[in-house]
């Protein structure tokens, strides 16, 4: 705080510092408060809303806990979205530090375009992207046949289709937290290593992992979240028994009509993305303010 202010000036500084918070209380504060409020109240009639009825309850919490698919539902979510974040890490981890340490700076110019392109068009766009892709007769099905690796198509929609397209929807997001941490590596640092024989793999375990922890913590909460409260990556690339926890929200909300059976399920949610968030960073030894710079 004291640094805007010593940045841009108290008026000014007041001013970014007072439109901040505005936006946290109208986007973020209010809304969690509202969710809360509805998921402990019943799902009454208008007629019955405000009257003796309408009292703090944990009945659609308990809803949640006893029925045994949607547990299974809610579960599933948690553990596929950590897949999600390793397949993400994975996958960004070896390029980051290739445009950080390696790559020339043309190489770097020209990855960056490649890799941001696609991602000027809308995740709706993208998602349907990937659903002609894993399509019956769609490219991969041909091009692995055509390979003689398969003899006939294979349906990829389900878990694994939901997987590869999140893993994609949200790669920018686990890449630039980590080039960002590894960019700042002193290449001596590196060369000395290597000069004292340290091997390749021990360079990255020794040296490069524990200066890009920040990043790689940043990373994985950023896509763990959004992979947790994605929508439309399970909506078109999931078949019937692939269902993801916030369709079951969205049912609850828009289909079933009870707001307030869908505001606990979405409170969940929230509490186990946020549980599993500040795991990561105690897993990662990193603070708050540090993931969020």
């Amino acid at each position: 705080m004291t640094e805007i202010f010593d940045r841009f000036g108290k008026p000014l500084g007041g001013i970014f510092l007072g439109l901040a918070l505005l936006w946290l209380a109208g986007m973020v504060l209010v809304p969690g408060v509202f969710m809360i409020n509805a998921s402990l109240r019943p799902h009454l009639p208008p007629p019955l809303r405000g009257g003796e009825l309408d009292v703090y309850v944990l009945d659609n919490f308990a809803y949640l806990i006893n029925h045994v698919n949607h547990g299974r539902i809610f579960f599933k979510t948690v553990w596929s979205s950590a897949l999600v974040t390793l397949v993400t890490l994975l996958l960004c981890y070896p390029i980051a530090f290739w445009l950080a340490k390696v790559a020339r700076r043309w190489q770097v110019a020209v990855m960056l375009v490649l890799l941001l392109i696609p991602y000027l068009m809308n995740e709706v766009l993208r998602g349907l992207a990937w659903y002609i892709i894993l399509a019956f007769s769609g490219p991969l099905n041909a091009i692995l046949i055509g390979l003689g690796l398969m003899d006939e198509p294979v349906r990829w929609y389900g878990d694994g289709g939901v997987v590869a397209g999140m893993a994609y929807a949200y790669l920018l997001f686990m890449l630039f937290p980590i080039y960002n941490a590894i960019s700042t590596l002193d290449r001596a640092q590196i060369d000395a290593a290597r000069d004292l024989g340290a091997s390749a793999w021990r360079i990255h375990r020794r040296v490069v992992l524990p200066h890009a922890k920040v990043g790689i913590a940043t990373g994985c909460v950023f896509v763990f979240m959004m992979a947790a409260g994605s929508y439309v990556a399970p909506a078109l690339l999931g078949a019937p028994g692939s269902r993801w926890f916030t369709q079951i929200v969205y049912e609850w909300f828009f289909e079933i009509g009870n707001w307030n059976r869908g505001a606990a399920y979405g409170v969940a949610l929230m509490a186990m993305c946020l549980a599993v968030v500040l795991g990561l960073l105690a897993l990662f030894r990193v603070n708050l303010a540090s993931a969020v710079k």
